[in-house]
C-alpha cells in the first residue's frame, strides 16, 4: 500500500502586507535624450508621456536598488528581515545566468536561508512574481515573501535607437507577500503568446559574443511599438475584465488601477475600454519614471500609497504585460 503523503498545511488565503520603492538619484530630462536621436521633447512627450525617468549610478546596482526597496517594503509591513522565508526577483538586467541575484539579495537583506530565485517575465514579472508567493504561502512552505522587481535598464537602451532611446528607467519595487485570514490577492489571469516574442527583444544573445567577441555592440532592447501598441490596448483590456470577473468584482468596485507604466496612451486607452469611473485612481508613473519594466507596478503602488492618492485597504487592479509576450493581471487590496 503506497504511504499517504501528508497535505501541506499554509495559510488560508495571501495578502500584500507591505510596499517598498527606490529610485535612482540621477534624473534624466528629455532633453538630455535629445543629445543623441533627431527628435524633439513635445515627440516624446506626446508619443509616451514620459517628461523624465531616473538612471542608475555606478553604485546603484541591481542588488543594492532592490535591498533597498525590499528594506522599506519590510518597514512599511512592520516585519523584520528574520521573517522573510521566501524572495523572489524579476529582472531582465542581472547579467551573469548563475547564480540568482535573488540569493545575494536576501543575504544583504539579513532574510537568513530563504527560498530565494530569478524569473524572467519582463514587464508582467511583478504579477508572476506574487502568484507564486500567494502560492507559496497557501501551500506552505513559505510565511512572508519579498516579491522584487528591479531593473537597471539604462545598460540595455541604445541613446541612438530614435524608436527606444528615451523610454526606458531604472529602479526597484518591492512588495512583502503574507498570510491572510480573507481573500486579498485575486485569482491570476496570465499567459503567452510566443509566436509574438519577437516584438520585444534584445537585440543580440549573449552567444553571439562567444563568436564575434569585442567587435559586437552590447546587447540593447527593442521593439516593434505599434505592433506592441495594438497588442497592448486590445489584448490586455480583455485580460484585465477577465481578472476583474475571477474575483468577482467590477470596475465600479474599484478605486485603483495600476497597470504596467508602458507608455501613457496605453494607459489612457485601457481606461476608456474598460469604462473606468471618475472615483477611480490611475496610476501614471511613467511620466516621471519611464518603463521600469518589473519594477513599474510595484513603483507606481508605492508611490499612490506615499503621496495618499491610494490608502490602505484600497481595491486595485494590477496588470503587466510585456516581452514574451507574456502578461498578468489580478485584483488586490492594498497595504
Amino acid at each position: 500500500m503506497p504511504a499517504k503523503i501528508r497535505p501541506s498545511k499554509g495559510a488560508p488565503y495571501a495578502r500584500i502586507l507591505g510596499v517598498g520603492g527606490y529610485r535612482p538619484t540621477r534624473v534624466v530630462t528629455n532633453e538630455e535624450i535629445l543629445k543623441h536621436i533627431d527628435s524633439s521633447d513635445e515627440w516624446i512627450r506626446s508619443r509616451s508621456g514620459i517628461v523624465t525617468r531616473h538612471w542608475a549610478g555606478p553604485d546603484e546596482t541591481v542588488a543594492t536598488m532592490a535591498v533597498e526597496a525590499a528594506g522599506k517594503a519590510l518597514a512599511d509591513g512592520g516585519l523584520t528581515p528574520e521573517q522573510i522565508d521566501g524572495v523572489i526577483v524579476s529582472t531582465v538586467t542581472h547579467f551573469r545566468q548563475t547564480p540568482a541575484i535573488a540569493t545575494e539579495i536576501a543575504h544583504r537583506l539579513g532574510a537568513g536561508k530563504p527560498a530565494a530565485f530569478d524569473i524572467s517575465a519582463g514587464c508582467a514579472g511583478f504579477g508572476y512574481g506574487v502568484t507564486l508567493a500567494k502560492g507559496m504561502i497557501a501551500e506552505g512552505s513559505a510565511s512572508h515573501v519579498a516579491v522584487i522587481g528591479v531593473e537597471r535598464l539604462s545598460d540595455l537602451t541604445d541613446l541612438t535607437d530614435r524608436k527606444t532611446a528615451f523610454l526606458f528607467g531604472d529602479g526597484a519595487g518591492a512588495v512583502i507577500v503574507g498570510p491572510s485570514q480573507e481573500p486579498a490577492i485575486g485569482p491570476t489571469v496570465w499567459g503567452s503568446e510566443g509566436d509574438k516574442s519577437e516584438t520585444i527583444t534584445q537585440t543580440l544573445g549573449w552567444d553571439a559574443y562567444r563568436e564575434g567577441g569585442q567587435d559586437l555592440p552590447f546587447p540593447a532592447l527593442t521593439q516593434e511599438g505599434q505592433a506592441v501598441f495594438r497588442w497592448a490596448v486590445y489584448e490586455m483590456a480583455k485580460v484585465a475584465q477577465t481578472a476583474l470577473a475571477e474575483a468577482g468584482v467590477s470596475v465600479a468596485d474599484l478605486d485603483v488601477f495600476i497597470p504596467h507604466q508602458a507608455n501613457m496612451r496605453i494607459i489612457d486607452s485601457m481606461v476608456k475600454t474598460l469604462k473606468l469611473p471618475d472615483h477611480v485612481t490611475v496610476a501614471r508613473d511613467i511620466e516621471t519614471s519611464g518603463n521600469t519594466s518589473a519594477a513599474s507596478i510595484p513603483l507606481a503602488m508605492e508611490r499612490l500609497l506615499a503621496t495618499g492618492q491610494a490608502k490602505s485597504g484600497d481595491t486595485a487592479l494590477v496588470i503587466g504585460f510585456g516581452a514574451g509576450l507574456v502578461y498578468a493581471a489580478t485584483v488586490v487590496t492594498l497595504p
